[in-house]
């Protein structure tokens, strides 16, 4: 077929399934289904090949991610259930002081945090962050508001465990530990620039206190008067749609999961919030269960740790071309995670008792189900498109060298992120598209992802309900959460990039 017909096709179904989602709150599953079947119908495949393509390419997807994703479901939801994150906020906070708890807690939420959901960990943190603002002085909730919006948002595509990382891997068929490094490789450094220019831009008067916070009014130091407010946000968030594995489209399910997240006042007078009717809150507010035994920090997260740092050596040593057998097997994504799994929840057993914990899984294995079809999904569609010519068409649009597709990676993400407002979606369907040009031509599919990672983080904004939540329950007005959310998460989207092209020349 003519090269203006493919490519108008692929165009035209991807400006149709931004519509469709957008538009007509199709939830994206359902659009990124009829989208790879529409390419695959148009371009010739026929209904047959069509339907076995697609099939194979979710099957393809699952193969690689599917188990993965279920642990990290599975770890976050007992993690959470125990109450980790907030200990581990209070610990780093006492550990690190006033200057350097900012790059502490964003190195933190986007790294070995990824395991929580990104709602849930805004809502456990949030009173704790804002006992830490008025301490980083007069811009001290613009700093913190972008320490949470960088950290959440760049983890959510780009590091291991996360299940957008994970997916992307999945999908281009990159070592789970290789992502590890080569997202933490990308991550670290963007997330502490991005935090030390915001702040520095915040102090020399880019952030107003009168203007771009939120007035809220105060019983005590350690709560705030949100009850409101949290239903306005899950009112938004199901009016703009939510971000994330959800999808633009999937309203309904947000608006449920803010309203479960209620904020209840303790007879303390004090805000703690529920998660599944499950109360959470500062560790001196919670309502110590009857068989709730409080366990070292360290041990609640050292399941997860040892099992990131069992597959990160295994990569190390699969680069320099040493074989150790034990650590093949142990190092290999699939067992280190179950092992980190059953260790976490035997510490949650002992912790909060066995009632506790299965119901923390029963309730990961239902917030999981959409996350397994929208990484299928997109499978599907990156399958139907490398079964065409598109690959060979895009590469006679590029010269030889790496950067001009990567940045045509980037800027696609960046569109269908702003157009669809899911860092998720738009990161999986710009690889998806891509990911042929990068067999043909020999580019690295770790770029690919990370620049598709990159790309899909620029410019979240009113579409995208973690916008909502931050600005919310971090005390922001629209206008401050428009700087620290929009303004910071996209300056860190440019310095990712250019991280990603350094990477690029190392490893190209």
């Amino acid at each position: 077929m003519p090269e203006w017909y493919t490519l108008g096709v692929v165009a035209l179904v991807i400006v149709a399934v931004v519509v469709v989602i957008v538009r007509f709150r199709v939830n994206p599953v359902i659009a990124l289904a009829l989208g790879a079947a529409a390419i695959g119908l148009l371009t010739g495949l026929g209904p047959v090949d069509t339907v076995q393509t697609m099939s194979q390419g979710f099957g393809d997807v699952m193969m690689e991610a599917g188990i993965l994703i279920g642990w990290g479901v599975l770890i976050g939801a007992m993690l959470n259930e125990m109450g980790a994150i907030t200990r581990l906020v209070e610990s780093l906070m006492r550990i690190f002081g006033r200057r350097g708890i900012p790059y502490a807690l964003g190195l933190s939420l986007a790294t070995y945090l990824q395991t929580i959901f990104v709602d849930v960990l805004i809502v456990i943190a949030a009173p704790l962050a804002r006992r830490i603002a008025p301490r980083l002085g007069r811009v001290g909730t613009g700093i913190v508001g972008v320490t949470f919006a960088v950290g959440l948002e760049m983890g959510i595509v780009m590091m291991v465990p996360s299940f957008a990382a994970v997916a992307l891997a999945g999908l281009l068929g990159v070592p789970l530990g290789v992502m590890m490094l080569g997202g933490f490789a990308v991550v670290a450094p963007a997330v502490v620039l991005t935090i030390l220019l915001m702040s520095l831009f915040f102090r020399l008067g880019f952030w107003n206190p009168e203007r771009d916070e939120q007035a809220v009014v105060r019983d005590d130091e350690e709560g705030a008067e949100v009850g409101a407010s949290a239903g306005g946000a899950a009112g938004a968030a199901g009016a703009a749609g939510v971000t994330g594995a959800a999808g633009a489209a999937d309203a309904g399910a947000s608006v449920a999961d803010s309203t479960d997240r209620m904020l209840l006042r303790t007879s303390t007078g004090s805000i703690r919030t529920t998660v599944g009717g499950v109360p959470r809150g500062p560790a001196s507010t919670r309502p110590v269960d009857r068989e709730e035994r409080e366990r070292p920090l360290l041990l609640l997260f050292a399941p997860m740790l040892i099992a990131l740092l069992l597959i990160a050596a295994q990569a190390v040593l699969t680069v320099i071309g040493i074989e150790v057998p034990t650590l093949q097997f142990l190092g290999s994504p699939i067992i280190a995670l179950l092992l980190a799994v059953i260790a976490t929840g035997v510490i949650g057993r002992s912790a909060v008792g066995t009632k506790r914990i299965e119901k923390a899984v029963v309730q990961g294995f239902q917030d999981g189900g959409q996350i397994f079809l929208l990484t299928g999904i997109g499978g599907s569609l990156a399958a139907v498109i490398a079964k065409g010519d598109l690959g060979a068409v895009l590469q006679g649009y590029f010269s030889a060298t790496s950067f001009a597709p990567l940045l045509l990676v980037w800027a696609m993400a960046a569109i269908l992120h702003i157009a669809v407002g899911s860092v998720t979606l738009s990161a999986i369907t710009a690889a998806g598209i891509i990911a042929p040009v990068a067999a043909t031509m020999g580019l690295d599919p770790l770029l690919i992802a990370l620049a598709a990672g990159s790309g899909a983080l620029f410019c979240i904004h009113v579409t995208s309900n973690t916008f909502w939540l931050l600005q919310t329950f971090l005390d922001q007005s629209v206008r401050g959460a428009l700087k620290t959310v929009t303004v910071g998460v996209s300056l860190a989207s440019v310095i990712a990039l250019g991280m990603t092209l350094l990477v690029s020349l190392v490893i190209s």
